[in-house]
């Protein structure tokens, strides 16, 4: 089987999660009229975890004719704070259930390192983010769900930006964890990018590991260079002049990107992260991977 598609709603991310002046339902039936096999879920989109709730959502997903195949999570497991990140490995558990009540043996729970405090040192952060997901490892094992550490820019409700952005934390932390059956990579170009990183490097390095990827594009305002955008630690930072775009027309090379995978014999999902300027760019996006997915995994 070829990789599906699912899709993500960046565009709704602050009215479902933040203002909620929309809720998942509401995404759920705007969602059927993409072109997509699934829809990657947010923890923020939930009003609940109990689970009469969460079978609400995974009811209202399958009758709208999708799987659900990707929990993205955001667990801060640098906080200076043991108690803090004792709750973070909590709710975190709590969310690899819900990602098994809702994805079924096989789905994608998203792991983070956390968040970059400026007052946590690499050698200390490294250090209780791998203990924290190793204690994550037997309850996902047991629900058979896979956890993916995904290269992660800052999620939208945190203060500072991910502790693993940049390629050589990012690995450090992937190297320090061997599990390879319930634990991998959900690999995001676009993220590389942010990072001041090469994607396509990255992605050769990590290849054999992943397990899900996000697909979105960015592309540089008129006038601006990635060097004019750099920072002081070689990111790039979410600029105004990094802009969202259709995937495929902006500063990712997909057509290696996919080689790569294809290489790999890739069978995992991908989800679009798209629809900042409205739904027709992601169906526009999802076009493209479907037609990328067809050259590249012909079978």
């Amino acid at each position: 089987m070829p990789p599906k598609l699912s899709a993500f709603p960046k565009c709704y991310l602050d009215v479902i999660a933040g203002q909620r002046s929309m809720t998942v339902f509401d995404w759920i039936a705007e969602a059927r009229s993409l072109d997509a096999d699934g829809l990657e879920m947010y923890d923020g989109f939930f009003t609940s975890l109990d689970a009469p709730y969460i079978d609400r959502v995974g009811d209202a997903i399958r009758e709208a004719g999708f799987a659900m195949p990707m929990l993205c999570c955001s667990p801060d497991f640098t906080n200076p704070d043991a108690e803090a990140r004792k709750q973070a490995v909590a709710r975190e558990v709590e969310l690899i259930q819900v990602t098994r009540r809702l994805g079924g043996p096989g789905a994608v729970c998203r792991v983070l390192s956390g968040q970059r405090y400026p007052e946590v040192g690499r050698e200390q952060g490294l250090e209780w983010v791998v203990a924290c997901i190793e204690e994550l490892l037997p309850v996902a094992r047991e629900c058979d769900v896979i956890l993916g550490l995904e290269n992660h820019y800052k999620d939208g409700f945190w203060k500072y930006p991910e502790f693993a952005q940049k390629q050589d934390v990012f690995l450090d932390l992937l190297e320090a964890i061997p599990e390879r059956q319930h634990f991998g990579v959900q690999y995001d170009p676009s993220n590389a990018v942010v990072a001041g990183d090469d994607p396509i490097a990255l992605l050769r390095i990590v290849a054999d590991r992943v397990v899900s990827m996000h697909a979105s594009d960015r592309y540089l305002a008129e006038g601006t260079t990635l060097d004019e955008l750099r920072q002081a630690d070689g990111t790039l930072g979410y600029s105004p002049n990094l802009l969202h775009g259709v995937t495929g027309k902006g500063l990712n090379d997909y057509p290696t990107i996919f080689a790569i995978l294809a290489e790999q014999n890739y069978r995992g999902w991908i989800s679009i992260e798209d629809g900042m300027n409205g739904m027709d760019e992601m169906a526009e996006s999802l076009a493209f991977l479907r037609m990328m997915i067809k050259h590249y995994f012909p079978k």
